[in-house]
């Protein structure tokens, strides 16, 4: 079997994930989850240099930060089934007293998780930090952050992506999910952002586009082209164009699924487009 055959299986048993937590609990948020399920599967299992077990510094390893938490569901899939805690544990998604809150949380210490995120348009601060602490530290591994296009619309971020190019923050890979869905509509009508290549590169970022963004050869090369282009005095920026709920076709091209768990029968319907290839918690 081909690499990329592996983890497409990975990803699809990911999307079935995502659906039976939401499900279980009618509760979270499947369409952001869906659509970044390629990348979160291509980041974890072959583009980030990782190292055996989990501590909260991350030194002699590359780092991830969710910024745009409210898709836990893809996050915890990807960690419990890259190893970081046991795959049995999804079935306690969003249940009281548990590792795996709607937003990720640290107080447990669920491993994988550094920092709290879902309180939009944080993680971007986060990431730049950490890495200019790998900077201090003279680790040479890089710290990626993946944020929402809707979550651009918080100002935080403005001041985090002139601070990483002022600073020369270039162990940064910052990639934005540009699915162009929110929780109230379109983006675009929402709040339109306009041109996020051209904002970011007037921010003297350097910026790609991956125009596939579930589409995991796509990825891996996006990606591996990014790495490419740190250590050069710029943080890195990409633009990652997905599509809200894919691999579920009632799901896609509409942000109604944003916030909204399947009833029974929407379920059924969902797994039965995506066959359990790596076995279900």
């Amino acid at each position: 079997m081909s690499e990329i055959k592996q983890l497409q299986d990975f990803t699809t048993q990911v999307r079935r994930d995502i659906l039976r937590m939401v499900h279980a609990v009618n509760s979270g948020h499947p369409g952001g989850s869906l659509g970044c399920a390629e990348f979160l599967v291509a980041l974890y299992q072959d583009i980030m240099s990782r190292k055996e077990g989990f501590d909260m510094n991350g030194n002699g390893e590359d780092l991830f930060f969710l910024s745009n938490g409210h898709i836990s569901p893809v996050f915890y899939s990807v960690l419990a089934r890259s190893g970081y805690f046991p795959v049995a544990e999804l079935a306690t998604f969003r249940k009281l007293n548990t590792r795996l809150q709607g937003h990720p949380t640290t107080h447990e210490g669920l491993p994988g998780v550094r920092v709290a995120s879902g309180s939009l348009g944080q993680g971007l601060s986060v990431a730049i930090g950490a890495a200019q602490a790998k900077k201090l530290n003279n680790d040479n591994h890089l710290v990626f952050a993946l944020t929402g296009d809707g979550e651009l619309q918080e100002g935080q971020n403005w001041e985090a992506i002139m601070y990483a190019s002022a600073k020369k923050v270039d162990n940064l890979i910052a990639t934005v999910d540009y699915n162009g869905q929110q929780i109230d509509g379109s983006t675009k009508d929402v709040l339109n952002m306009g041109n996020l290549k051209a904002k970011f590169e007037a921010f003297d970022w350097d910026v790609l586009e991956i125009t596939e963004g579930n589409n995991i050869d796509a990825i891996i090369g996006g990606m591996n082209e990014a790495k490419s282009r740190t250590g050069k005095g710029k943080p890195v920026c990409v633009i990652l164009y997905t599509e809200m709920g894919n691999g579920v076709d009632f799901m896609m091209h509409t942000h109604a699924w944003h916030g909204k768990a399947p009833s029974d029968e929407q379920l059924a319907n969902a797994l039965g487009q995506n066959p359990e290839t790596l076995g279900d918690y």
